[in-house]
């Protein structure tokens, strides 16, 4: 456990090769943390894996799935300074960042503003938590999942359907009621179900297959994070992509992802020159054999 302050304490692990090349893996969500799994996100012969749990989720505390412990301390920006905060801990100069999804925002960010830390970077299914992307994840894609959908919204108060759903889920999530805070949390993850199942590929219960205090974690902080745009000026990080300049990058990206849509990928390897674009004609946002083996290939080759 590290202490990054304000009474946070983030849960962090390293496995693999003690002498290998370090390499930072980076969870989506937010809010989901860590899982098992994301050991194998590189060879433990060759690499220094380190994973750890952003504030407020996995095994760091205080837990979000406690109504008592504020979000107001746990925000993109401090989400940085804790990835800095560990790697100094670790006694380590450069490494390797791997994530996805929400991962892949917090990973740019990081690398923007710390561009001398960061030996590579790996990205699976690009976003940058742009307000348009966020509209339509909670409201564009509606207009191919329409009866989904309508139940996400219809499961707002009714004045609150027709404004920003996302932060009128994040208000009954913050509730001082905790029945409420349960079904909007059900509600939730039922729709990012939805999503995902619809996809190639896809399947049942990706977001709501958890214990319920890490799906009350999720939908909390997720919903923290996109009602305030992840506290980044609307395309603030493709706008300051050049600082990525030298460092060598692969985004893998699902052709088929219909959560993040490729624009976004592609956008972003046209501003950073020294990234290289993969998209995997069969895969969506959860991914398939295609893309394992895409990923297996960017972590052989920056494996030094």
């Amino acid at each position: 456990m590290l202490d990054v302050g304000d009474g946070n304490q983030v849960y962090w692990e390293t496995c693999g090769n003690p002498d290998g090349k370090p390499v930072l893996v980076v969870h989506g969500g937010p809010g989901s943390g860590c899982s098992v799994t994301s050991r194998r996100s590189a060879d433990p012969e060759r690499f220094r894996v380190v994973l750890f749990d952003q504030r407020g989720c996995g095994r760091s505390r205080p837990h979000a799935s406690d109504p008592a412990t504020g979000l107001e301390h746990n925000t993109t920006h401090h989400l940085i300074e804790d990835m800095e905060r560990l790697r100094e801990h670790l006694g380590i100069d450069r490494w390797l960042l791997f994530g996805g999804s929400w991962g892949s925002t917090l990973i740019l960010a990081y690398a923007e503003r710390y561009p001398e830390r960061v030996s590579e970077i790996v990205i699976i299914g690009v976003t940058m938590t742009r307000h348009e992307e966020v509209e339509w994840l909670y409201r564009g894609v509606g207009r191919l999942l329409p009866g989904p959908w309508e139940a996400f919204r219809d499961a707002l108060p009714e004045e609150d359907r027709e404004g920003d759903l996302v932060a009128a889920y994040s208000r009954l999530l913050n509730g001082e009621d905790e029945d409420t805070r349960v079904k909007a949390a059900r509600d939730w993850v039922t729709w990012e179900d939805a999503v995902i199942a619809h996809e190639v590929l896809g399947r049942p219960g990706a977001y709501s297959n958890r214990p319920p205090d890490a799906l009350m974690a999720f939908t909390r902080i997720t919903a923290h994070y996109f009602s305030h745009d992840a506290w980044l000026e609307e395309g603030q990080l493709l706008r300051d992509a050049h600082r990525l300049a030298g460092i060598p990058g692969t985004l893998i990206h699902g052709r088929l992802d219909l959560g993040c849509p490729l624009k976004t990928a592609w956008e972003l390897s046209k501003a950073w020159p020294n990234a290289e674009l993969k998209v995997i004609d069969d895969s969506g946002h959860t991914g398939s054999p295609a893309m394992r083996d895409a990923i297996r290939d960017a972590m052989e080759r920056y494996a030094g």
